[in-house]
């Protein structure tokens, strides 16, 4: 379970099937850890759901050998039936307590949001780290709120003391910005899943991000 290795906000990679392409899923995951990602979330359609666990099942042992917790999106039933560490949810989403009921104590929630008083709420609902959502523009969810931008992280940060992880339109050229304004760590989809070299563009966000937080 979670509490059974520490866990490093600094580098999440949210999942694409789209973007990862004919490569799979799995295989950018793995090259993408290779180069420092410390956290994964699987955000994928379900599909078939023996064939579904079978693969997050499969992809989770592989990443529980390495110590890098694995997030399940939304989904507490595949949550639970593959042992996942944790469970993100958004705000349209199935309610923080009620995650936690079903998932127990163990296990992480991370919780979308793009306002303090959204922030302030899941700090006190139980939420174990925020996903800053988006701190940019991102034409990965087109329906997402408003873009927060660094003056938003920098008042949700002031306002909680949960992890935050920022997500939405991040990349190496502004990561150390995105750190600088109060980020525990940054999330990531295309940076990584549609680069050529997952592996090479983690390495080159951890470096990025090095240079403000040395990481």
């Amino acid at each position: 379970m979670t509490n059974a290795f520490p866990i490093n906000y600094s580098l999440y990679l949210v999942t694409d099937a789209t973007l990862a392409g004919s490569r799979g899923v799995a295989a950018v995951v793995q090259a993408a850890v290779a180069g420092g990602v410390t956290m994964v979330q699987w955000r994928e359609k379900r599909g078939n759901d023996r064939a579904a666990l079978a693969r997050v099942q499969q992809l989770r042992e592989w990443l529980r050998l390495r110590q890098v917790p694995f997030i399940m999106n939304d989904d507490v039933d595949l949550a639970l039936a593959c042992d996942a560490d944790g469970v993100h949810v958004g705000q349209g989403d199935l309610h923080c307590a009620e995650v936690r009921r079903r998932v127990g104590g163990e296990r992480l929630i991370g919780v979308s949001i793009s306002t303090v008083a959204e922030a302030m709420q899941a700090e006190r609902d139980g939420a174990d780290y925020l996903g800053v959502s988006p701190v940019f523009s991102t034409p990965t969810k087109p329906d997402a709120p408003s873009a927060a931008g660094l003056d938003g992280l920098r008042a949700i940060r002031a306002a909680v003391r949960l992890p935050l992880v920022a997500i939405g339109g991040i990349h190496a050229g502004n990561a150390a910005a995105v750190m600088a304004a109060g980020a525990d760590g940054v999330a990531v989809v295309s940076a990584v899943m549609a680069a050529a070299d997952p592996c090479a563009a983690a390495k080159k966000l951890r470096a990025a991000m090095g240079t403000k937080r040395g990481l």
